[in-house]
C-alpha cells in the first residue's frame, strides 16, 4: 500500500511478486507532481521484484519529466540492490 501526503508518500508492506503490479499502479496513480520522496521504511518484505519496481517508478518519472527519490531503504532491499549492482540507480535521499 503506498499512503501519500502531497509529494511526500510512504510505502507499507512487503513489495514481492505477489503485489508489484499493484504497487506499479498504485504508483503512477499517486506519483504525479513535479517530484516525489518515496519512505520505504514501512516496507516489511522484498524480492527482486522490488528492485524492478523502483527503478520503473524512476523511468516513468524520468519519461514525464518529473522525479522520484527514495529514502529509509530497509536492509534486506539495500542487500539486494548492492548483490544486483543497482545501488547508484536507486540513490537514497
Amino acid at each position: 500500500m503506498i499512503v501519500c501526503d502531497g509529494n511526500q508518500c510512504t510505502v507499507q508492506g512487503p513489495i514481492t511478486a505477489d503485489n508489484v503490479v499493484s504497487l506499479l499502479e498504485q504508483g503512477a496513480l499517486q506519483f504525479t507532481g513535479p517530484g516525489v520522496t518515496v519512505d520505504l521504511s514501512g516496507v516489511t518484505d522484498v524480492d527482486s521484484s522490488a528492485l524492478s519496481l523502483l527503478l520503473e517508478w524512476r523511468r516513468a518519472a524520468a519519461r514525464s519529466g518529473r522525479e522520484v527519490h527514495y529514502r529509509n531503504f530497509p536492509a534486506s532491499m539495500k542487500s539486494l540492490a548492492e548483490l544486483y549492482g543497482v545501488t547508484e540507480l536507486l540513490g537514497e535521499a
